[in-house]
């Protein structure tokens, strides 16, 4: 059963949906762009039935609570801090960190940064963060799948093009592979005043200023070969970004929209991968 949380830090409350028993195992599961905690679902109720406490987040911008105006507030720092200080908030020591997307990056990040207060890594989707800075340098395939990137962070009129038309841009975006009720809401919170600017902030707050190194938490990456923007270079060289177990899957004929189109096969590698580390 799902419940629904409010997370209070410094930086604000963050609204959450959790599940499991509070002594469970500690789980926590960051979403992407332009989802919600919601994208997680069926990994959380899942996790949790096994004894896990699993909780996601509606990240910084996503969460009325915690949506500063200033794009230089959604720098990776201040994303890596939240996801800190969200685990220490719920009482958390050592967690199991788990990222789609966005999600995805913050969570190298953090690996990065605070090894010593994760269990395990996992990541779906999202290459490391220097196998994909790599790639767009050297291969032409994923420096086009990222052009998107550049134009978001340039132009202030991407959300008006994102929401005319019953924002059918942003509906587009999920390929047809996310149910309709979810993509109903994620449109109906980022049409909220300055929910969508908040949430392209993260595209526009500029690239973090140190290098990331490797990661020696044990990790799962979790990739897709119909994946719009990664491509097959940046996910095969992660490995070479690991020094930790590492465990690659690929998911054939899958989406970018990974934890919704193929719910059941995250939900079962993420409870491998934690059994196993």
């Amino acid at each position: 059963m799902i419940e629904q949380l409010s997370i209070a830090t410094a930086a604000g409350s963050f609204d959450a949906i959790a599940s499991g028993p509070e002594n469970g195992r500690p789980v926590l599961l960051l979403h992407g762009f332009p989802e919600a905690a919601m994208s997680w679902e069926h990994q959380v109720e899942t996790l949790g039935m096994y004894d896990c406490r699993a909780v996601a987040p509606d990240q910084r911008g996503y969460s009325p609570g915690v949506r500063p105006e200033q794009p230089a507030l959604y720098g990776i720092d201040e994303l890596v801090g939240d996801t800190i200080a969200m685990a220490n908030a719920l009482g958390w020591g050592k967690f199991d960190l788990v990222g789609h997307d966005w999600g995805g990056a913050v969570a190298w990040w953090t690996a990065d940064a605070h090894p010593e207060r994760l269990r395990t890594l996992s990541v779906v989707s999202t290459p490391h963060p220097g196998a994909l800075a790599e790639a767009m340098r050297t291969d032409e395939d994923q420096h086009q799948r990222s052009g998107y990137m550049r134009e978001w962070r340039q132009t202030r009129v991407t959300e008006r093009r994102m929401l005319e038309n019953d924002a059918e841009a942003l509906r587009r975006m999920f390929e047809w592979k996310v149910q309709p009720s979810h993509i109903d809401e994620y449109v109906r919170r980022l049409s909220e005043p300055g929910a969508l600017t908040a949430a392209l902030n993260w595209y526009r707050a500029g690239r973090p200023g140190g290098k990331i190194g490797k990661i020696a938490v044990p990790t799962l990456y979790v990739w897709s070969t119909e994946d719009v923007a990664f491509g097959s270079t940046a996910a095969l060289s992660t490995e070479d970004w690991v020094t930790g177990p590492y465990t690659f899957q690929m998911l054939e004929d899958v989406s970018h929209w990974i934890p919704e189109e193929a719910p059941e096969a995250v939900s079962a590698l993420l409870l491998e991968h934690l059994r196993t580390h």
